[in-house]
């Protein structure tokens, strides 16, 4: 199963240019942020409302470099609900991506469908 990443088309570039790819959040929290396809919806419509330049990473795991811990999600108050069910915790990335790892880009609108 693929995992997904939301970003914009300018954080793309740049990790085309440097040879990876990373977010602010993996300085502050630690990781990067992903999704499953079935939650792309949601995390779209949570968090990129109105937002035009995004682009959808579709990421191979088995290519990662990087850990991945599939983990509930982190409430902006840094707490986590451990107690939800296996197949609603999020794919989080304790590292850079590679590009390799990256199988496809999707150019992206918040009503995408995956």
């Amino acid at each position: 199963m693929t995992i997904f990443h939301i970003t914009n088309q300018r954080q793309w570039q740049l990790a085309q240019a440097q040879g990876f790819y990373t977010t602010e959040s993996l300085m502050q929290e630690g990781f990067i942020h992903g999704s499953t396809a079935a939650q792309v919806p949601t995390v779209l419509a949570a968090f990129y409302q109105g937002k035009t330049d995004l682009v959808l990473l579709e990421i191979e795991p088995t290519l990662l470099e990087a850990e991945l811990k599939w983990e509930a999600p982190v409430h902006p108050s840094g707490q986590s609900t451990d107690t939800i069910a296996d197949t609603e915790k999020f794919p989080h990335i304790y590292g850079t991506i590679n590009l390799n790892a990256v199988i496809r880009v999707h150019d992206l609108s918040p009503s995408y469908p995956v």
